[in-house]
């Protein structure tokens, strides 16, 4: 049996990624500071392109001051933060140069105070970790160590870094039905993440939507942990399906009823968005997949500020594209259509490497049926992966985690999340689902892809 227990392989877009908010709503100006207090300055106050950005005592000049703007860019003397020949390797030093639109120049400011250079996937880091002034600035994978922590202006006046960008996109699936749950405030204390995917509302014969297809709706361990979540400054996406259990999609006679269902749950917990997990048989039917498509056209009808996540399998080329056309040719637009790349069959294949060529066949398949252009086509997509040894003992690494993230940054996907919280855990002889099955410390898989920017 699947462990992904009710969402390992097949599904359709994943719920989770909210409205992306850009690093800064409005340019903010002022110093940078790091490791030791010191700020980042431009040597010797000069414009000239090449010039090396460097730590340095602060003394309120115009090279330490900042412009971080909410086009993605870090600017002094009229000139923008760069990495050095648009390098992507550790210790690629990082420059003054004219702004040119370039990946280069492009700086994410976290919550976590990091600046994450996406198209590297890397953070800008103070070398040697030394706070010696005229230390050299440039750009390392990220570590959470004390020369890669920042402060940056934002809007306001306010010095405390504004949220990244993939906050809300970022949403690792927590199940209460078995697996020893762990508790998300302590999850999201260790990692910075803020939102969960809440797994799974099902049938209870009827249609009728339960946790599981027998907790209630409201009033049980499941509302415990959204208040849970959302007393922490957090908050949950439902998601409908998975693989086990009865599906209201099957339950619900007519796409009405569905929507109805679907429904119910949004105006429950005043919801944001919504998973429907397309996985098992149920959902080969083809009459049950026009009636989740016309119910969720009803959805967003009804709901234009909630987000429409569909999450389903994939081989290594990419998924079939049925169930995206069909939409496309009905008229739903869903916010992203989102893989499951795992459970591909066989241990040792390279888990990183198969995600991203399952990915690109995504972006095929969205970009045919909605003929969206390629970067559209990145942004209404998202990966659902799987932390640790798979239902067909495939292993997915913390390393993978790490290549995912940056193809995300990348191409800034709509979502990314995987499978799940429970299990991001080492092995300690607890019950099934409740650990990664490698070896591994506390939330490492989270951590990554916190790291998200969106």
């Amino acid at each position: 049996m699947r462990t992904r227990i009710l969402a390992a392989i097949g599904g359709l877009l994943a719920a989770s990624a909210v409205t992306l908010i850009p690093a800064s709503a409005q340019a903010a100006t002022g110093q940078i500071t790091g490791i030791g207090g010191k700020c980042v300055d431009v040597a010797g106050a000069s414009s000239a392109n090449g010039t090396a950005v460097q730590l340095y005592g602060c003394n309120g000049t115009t090279a330490q001051q900042w412009d971080v703007s909410g086009d993605g860019t870090i600017r002094a003397l009229g000139k923008c933060l760069d990495v050095t020949a648009a390098s992507t390797a550790d210790g690629a030093k990082v420059q003054l140069y004219d702004c040119n639109g370039t990946g280069a120049q492009q700086w994410v400011v976290t919550a976590a105070h990091d600046i994450v250079n996406p198209a590297a996937n890397k953070c800008l880091d103070a070398t040697g970790q030394s706070s010696a002034d005229g230390t050299r600035l440039q750009i390392w994978t990220c570590t959470g160590t004390a020369n890669q922590k920042w402060t940056a202006p934002s809007g306001g006046g306010d010095t405390t870094p504004p949220p990244s960008a993939g906050a809300m996109a970022v949403a690792p699936y927590l199940y209460n039905g078995w697996g020893a749950p762990p508790s998300p405030t302590t999850i999201m204390n260790a990692t910075g993440v803020k939102w969960f995917t809440l797994a799974f509302v099902l049938s209870n014969g009827y249609c009728n939507p339960q946790w599981d297809g027998s907790r209630p709706l409201t009033g049980g361990v499941d509302q415990g942990t959204i208040n849970t979540v959302r007393g922490a400054g957090g908050d949950v996406i439902p998601s409908f399906g998975g693989y086990s259990g009865n599906k209201l999609e099957s339950s619900c006679g007519s796409a009405g009823e569905l929507a109805a269902a679907y429904q119910k749950v949004i105006n429950a917990y005043g919801l944001k968005a919504i998973d429907i997990d397309i996985e098992a048989d149920a959902y080969s039917n083809a009459t049950v997949q026009q009636r989740t498509v016309d119910a969720l056209k009803t959805v967003r009808s009804n709901n234009p500020g909630v987000k429409i996540y569909v999450t389903f399998g994939t081989g290594t080329s990419g998924p079939d594209a049925g169930l995206v056309n069909r939409a496309a040719q009905s008229g739903l637009t869903a916010d992203g259509w989102v893989i499951m790349p795992f459970d591909f069959g066989g241990a040792g294949q390279n888990m990183g490497t198969l995600t991203l060529r399952a990915a690109e066949g995504l972006k095929n398949v969205v970009k045919n049926a909605y003929g969206y252009s390629d970067d559209t086509a990145y942004r209404h997509m998202g990966i659902s992966s799987m932390n640790g040894i798979t239902d067909q003992n495939e292993t997915v690494t913390v390393a993978d985690f790490t290549t995912i993230l940056g193809y995300a940054n990348q191409h800034h996907l709509a979502r990314l999340t995987f499978w799940s919280a429970n299990r991001d855990r080492p092995c300690t002889g607890g019950p099934a689902d409740s650990c990664s099955k490698v070896s591994q410390q506390p939330w490492d898989y989270t951590k990554v892809f916190a790291r998200y920017a969106g």
